[in-house]
């Protein structure tokens, strides 16, 4: 905290308040008050448009962001993650409403805030109990398979959405299969609305200069697609409907069903997936932090469970770290938290001042900015790095995707694992290495040298972290595998990570002997075939 402090004492635009000895708290700076603007702009849209594609209000993505914004800042366990509902959920909050509902989506959307709010309080505890590590022991392969099949699901959705048409399949490959029925039976003006949305999307880009270039892509498909809604006049129905009243946009949740296998499942959904996502994308926004700032994983999980459990009481959807408003805000010259804070209190102030301009808004813009968020989740050139890395890792990530789009997440990520798992036993994982390798740490001339024995996969990484975490900070790290038998894909990546999160020398020596299993430079390696060593990264202090 004293670093952080420190770091903007010279700013002119941040006067430091002293609070105690221990903790200050700086006034926003015009970088923050210009970026939280900034952000605002796009996560409007995109809150309203994640609302509806998980069958909740329209507000209730509004509520999550403002509460992330205005409240989990000052948990202050991440300087420049924004907070806020996230197109990785829609899957799970869509679910619940659903299966709870049983065709009342009234009472389901009541019973769905229940789960929210008590997988905040999970959350909670998951910080407390330094949780903040659940990032790490989940295999990358079954992570990216997770995505792409919430990316599908969401674009599996929302193209129908985006032609005006009502589909009748539920299920994600029934959605895909009516994909050529709603082409059939597409409503003209929300048709065109959704792809000229997408197209400027997709186009953006390269059409912003200059001053256009200020202006955020879901912004400007703002610009083009109210005034085209009123001149095809469209169909009051095909545009954001809102409650009569600021007041009747807060739903409290009902706890009739919390103790029912369904709700318990969905709890353990928005936890745990939650936290992963939250998690990963506070470590990747740690890597574009211009001042290299590390954030507390644990303190921001317990300010995300925090965030969801009053999310969960006033009608809001469930909240995370979000990658492309986080993105966005580090793009924008962001300082400190107070970026998240004045995009909450942009949200707030535009639906109490200005809230008939979101009435105006097209449905078929907003599922326009899902069907290319999905698109992005599914990330196709992920799949080919998969594909590069061996065919046993694309088997994690196939096998993941396929079961989430026929069974759901839960069953999915576990499928994923325990293939994972059984793949490191045919390649020669020795059981009582499954959890933890041999690890011995020495000074060495010139650094640390930490000697690992047996194998390196996604459930004994963490060991190794601690021990890395434990070596002098001021000294290089040599890490010698030579008596490993095996070194797996999730591992090489957290590896790198961590050299790139700490700003370490971090050398991998003894690969010589280890075949790799892909032309990837974080395939698998094993121990039987000549191989020139590694080195993940060098940083000069």
């Amino acid at each position: 905290m004293g670093q952080e402090s420190s770091s903007f004492a010279t700013d002119s635009e941040s006067k430091r308040i002293e609070l105690n000895s221990f903790r200050t708290i700086s006034l926003p700076s015009r970088e923050d008050i210009l970026s939280g603007f900034l952000v605002f702009l796009i996560a409007l849209p995109l809150c309203l448009g994640i609302s509806l594609a998980s069958g909740f209000p329209p507000m209730a993505g509004i509520i999550t962001a403002v509460i992330g914004g205005l409240i989990v800042s000052f948990f202050r366990g991440s300087e420049l993650t924004i907070k806020g509902p996230a197109a990785g959920l829609i899957v799970i909050a869509l679910g619940a409403a659903t299966e709870l509902g049983q065709g009342d989506p009234a009472a389901g959307y009541r019973f769905a805030l229940a789960c929210i709010a008590a997988a905040g309080l999970l959350q909670m505890l998951f910080g407390w109990l330094r949780a903040g590590v659940l990032g790490d022991i989940f295999p990358a392969a079954a992570v990216k398979g997770m995505m792409a099949a919430i990316g599908l699901i969401i674009a599996s959705k929302q193209i129908h959405i985006m032609l005006g048409v009502k589909p009748s399949a539920h299920t994600p490959l029934g959605l895909i299969l009516e994909i050529p029925n709603s082409l059939r039976h597409l409503d003209p003006a929300s048709a065109l609305i959704g792809a000229a949305s997408l197209a400027l999307l997709l186009l953006w880009p390269r059409l912003a200069k200059g001053l256009a270039g200020r202006i955020p892509p879901a912004l400007a498909v703002l610009l083009l697609a109210i005034p085209l809604a009123w001149a095809l006049r469209l169909d009051a129905r095909a545009l954001v409907q809102l409650p009569g009243s600021a007041a009747e946009a807060i739903v409290f949740p009902d706890f009739s069903q919390f103790w029912t296998p369904v709700s318990l499942k969905y709890i353990l959904l928005f936890a745990v997936v939650g936290s992963i996502e939250s998690v990963l994308i506070t470590k990747a926004v740690d890597l574009l932090d211009p001042m290299r700032r590390q954030s507390d994983l644990n303190r921001d999980l317990a300010g995300v469970g925090a965030g969801n459990l009053l999310a969960g009481l006033l009608g809001g959807l469930p909240m995370i770290s979000e990658i492309v408003r986080s993105s966005a805000n580090v793009s924008n010259g962001a300082r400190s938290y107070w970026a998240n804070f004045m995009h909450g209190l942009f949200l707030l102030l535009f639906v109490a001042l200005a809230p008939g301009l979101i009435h105006l808004i097209p449905l078929a813009a907003l599922a326009a900015m899902l069907v290319l968020t999905g698109y992005r989740l599914a990330a196709p050139e992920a799949v080919a790095g998969l594909w590069k890395a061996g065919r046993t890792q694309f088997a994690v990530f196939f096998t993941t995707l396929v079961i989430t789009l026929l069974v759901d997440l839960l069953a999915g990520i576990l499928a994923g694992m325990c293939l994972k798992l059984l793949i490191h036993f045919a390649n020669g994982l020795p059981v009582r290495y499954v959890f933890r390798p041999g690890i011995v740490t020495e000074p060495v001339s010139g650094g640390t040298r930490v000697r690992v024995s047996g194998a390196l996969v996604f459930t004994n990484y963490l060991p190794l972290r601690h021990a890395l975490d434990r070596t002098p900070a001021d000294q290089p790290v040599f890490l010698d595998l030579q008596d490993t038998r095996l070194v797996d894909h999730s591992v090489q990546e957290r590896l790198e990570e961590w050299a790139q999160a700490t700003g370490r020398a971090l050398y991998i020596t003894g690969l010589e002997g280890h075949g790799s299993q892909g032309p990837h430079p974080h395939a698998v390696r094993q121990k039987d075939a000549a191989q020139p060593a590694l080195r993940l990264r060098e940083v000069q202090e």
